[in-house]
């Protein structure tokens, strides 16, 4: 697997004010996530980072939502999102709202993520998506030092293989809004799923305390012939 540690520092926007056309993308995953919210239940959400608080979530069943964050508006908790003050197993819902394309050790993020959630608990993603024509402004110089070009992006068979290392089950996976802007021409275009060419991702899984794929007694004594033999 390829490590995804980013040394160098990234500033992270502290609203989505704040990355060229934000607004838009905002509204578009509010309405993304809007048939979902319905379905999550429990006490606690965590919107981690400033752009998941930034995000609306009033249509979530869940009442306490804490918005976690080093810098940014309407947060109620200022920390570090690497050691997350909550106990083990205290949080039935966590919400990263872009908060992978702005971190320098995504994977440590996700294990403090399924560290915090209960057994069960549902884990909501939301990302830029590299196989784009916004993803393509990577490849420019002069759009390299611009929001959101300058965000790291994740394809999202690769986010994918680190929820299945964590034993998370997807529930839910898909890229959608064809443009990076509102103007879209065309019957292809203006569908609101683009699963091809979506500039923006949103996964939805949840926490599995067990494995995925159970052994059966055949597979196991199976395995026990083989190392007996080695």
């Amino acid at each position: 697997m390829k490590p995804a540690q980013l040394h160098k520092v990234i500033v992270s926007p502290t609203s989505w004010d704040a990355i060229p056309k934000g607004t838009y993308y905002r509204q578009v995953l509010e309405q993304g996530l809007k048939k979902w919210w319905p379905k999550l239940f429990g006490f606690y959400l965590l919107k981690i980072g400033a752009l998941s608080a930034d995000l609306d979530t009033g249509d979530c069943a869940i009442l306490h939502q804490i918005n976690i964050g080093l810098e940014g508006k309407n947060l109620h908790v200022i920390a570090d999102l690497y050691q997350l003050p909550f106990a083990n197993k205290s949080a039935d819902a966590c919400l990263l709202a872009h908060t992978l394309s702005y971190i320098g050790d995504p994977h440590q993020l996700l294990r403090e993520v399924d560290r915090v959630l209960i057994d069960d608990g549902w884990l909501i993603i939301t990302t830029f998506n590299p196989i784009s024509l916004l993803g393509l402004g990577k490849f420019f110089s002069f759009f390299f030092r611009q929001q959101p070009y300058k965000s790291r992006m994740y394809t999202p068979m690769r986010l994918l293989d680190w929820l299945g290392v964590l034993n998370f089950e997807v529930l839910y996976c898909t890229q959608f809004q064809a443009l990076p802007w509102r103007w879209q021409r065309g019957p292809l275009l203006r569908r609101p799923n683009c699963p091809a060419i979506g500039c923006l991702s949103i996964i939805i899984a949840r926490k599995r305390s067990l494995p995925l794929n159970l052994l059966t007694p055949l597979k196991i004594r199976s395995l026990r012939t083989d190392c007996s033999v080695q």
